[in-house]
């Protein structure tokens, strides 16, 4: 009975450490980036409170616009080096991080729109830009509609063509803009937890079996009263750690409007990128088929190779890595950026 009650002490010692560390966690990159001068801001505009961060000036201006269901904080790891020789602005655009705006603008219209404002304003000059997947779409959308703001664009794996009807619908992407669909048109709950249900597939793979109750429970003890608060996770890759940081701040209306579609309105893909004149360099990541024939990544090659022929000034750059290379491959990432933006000087 004595080893049984030790026993079972344990367990409940274990237990509550644990519960302690999740619940206390915080990423060790917020004292990294903070050490590196980095200062979270806000800024209102119109109707959007545009939530970013801003690093040194220690050169010309660089504008950060990270990928889908994540925020500004997932460029962390390449933020302290790219300080060094960049006056940084990684923002979080509408329905992302601490960024709030309403459903009406989660379309590239408007949020390209808002980011022009944004340079304008709080930059104060023309910027090099550089966009990870959705975010590479709306770099685009600055080089095609205010080429007065933009120096040159790097485009990191940026889904275009695919993310547009009829297309969309053959991608893994897909799925996840139908996620987002189905819970507004519930409207209730937690996003993050939904989302987590409809994701079991992809959370197994990326965390093993087992991950997903763990990971609902953490959320569930992490979150408490405060619906609004980052959940980061220790333990799992940076990747999906990350990704789930964003999912927990994430609109689910802006992936409703990839869903119908209309998040693309007035933006025309193939139009945008032939009237780009700055220099521009893609940055074309792994992909692969499924088995249920979808595009796991941001572009095949047939696409790949259709933006750069559609780009006057377009220079290609296959990577060895996932879909967002600034977490996979961070010192080649940074290192890419700064020899082909530093050129154009």
């Amino acid at each position: 009975m004595q080893i049984i009650a030790v026993v079972i002490t344990a367990i409940v010692l274990l237990f509550t450490v644990g519960v302690v560390i999740l619940r206390t966690y915080t990423d060790p990159w917020h004292e990294k980036i903070a050490d590196a001068g980095f200062v979270e801001k806000n800024i209102r505009i119109g109707t959007t409170n545009v939530n970013y961060a801003e690093g040194p000036d220690n050169g010309p201006a660089l504008l950060l616009l990270h990928a889908q269901h994540m925020d500004w904080f997932s460029y962390s790891r390449v933020l302290p080096e790219l300080s060094e020789t960049f006056h940084v602005f990684a923002v979080s655009y509408h329905g992302h991080g601490k960024t709030t705006s309403v459903a009406e603008n989660m379309n590239a219209n408007q949020i390209g729109s808002d980011l022009a404002q944004f340079i304008e304003t709080i930059v104060g000059e023309p910027v090099y830009a550089t966009g990870n997947s959705s975010g590479g779409l709306l770099t685009a959308w600055l080089a095609a509609n205010r080429p007065d703001l933009i120096n040159a664009i790097v485009l990191e794996d940026p889904p275009f063509f695919n993310s547009e009807y009829p297309k969309v619908q053959q991608t893994i992407a897909y799925k996840s803009f139908t996620t987002c669909h189905n819970y507004v048109e519930a409207g209730a709950g937690d996003f993050l937890l939904y989302w987590l249900d409809s994701s079991a597939p992809f959370i197994q793979k990326q965390a093993g079996k087992g991950a997903l109750p763990v990971m609902k429970a953490v959320v569930a003890l992490t979150r408490g009263d405060d619906a609004d608060k980052a959940i980061e996770m220790p333990f799992v890759p940076d990747a999906l750690s990350l990704m789930l940081r964003g999912l927990s701040m994430y609109d689910p209306h802006f992936g409703a409007a990839f869903y119908d579609g209309s998040w693309q309105e007035g933006f025309d893909h193939a139009e945008a990128l032939q009237r780009i004149e700055c220099p521009a360099l893609l940055l074309h990541a792994n992909f692969e088929c499924t088995q249920e024939g979808l595009l796991n990544g941001g572009l095949d090659q047939e696409e790949a190779d259709e933006v750069i022929r559609l780009i006057p000034n377009a220079e290609y750059r296959k990577v060895d890595a996932g879909h967002v290379v600034h977490l996979e491959q961070p010192e080649l990432f940074a290192g890419i950026l700064k020899n082909f933006f530093l050129k154009q000087d």
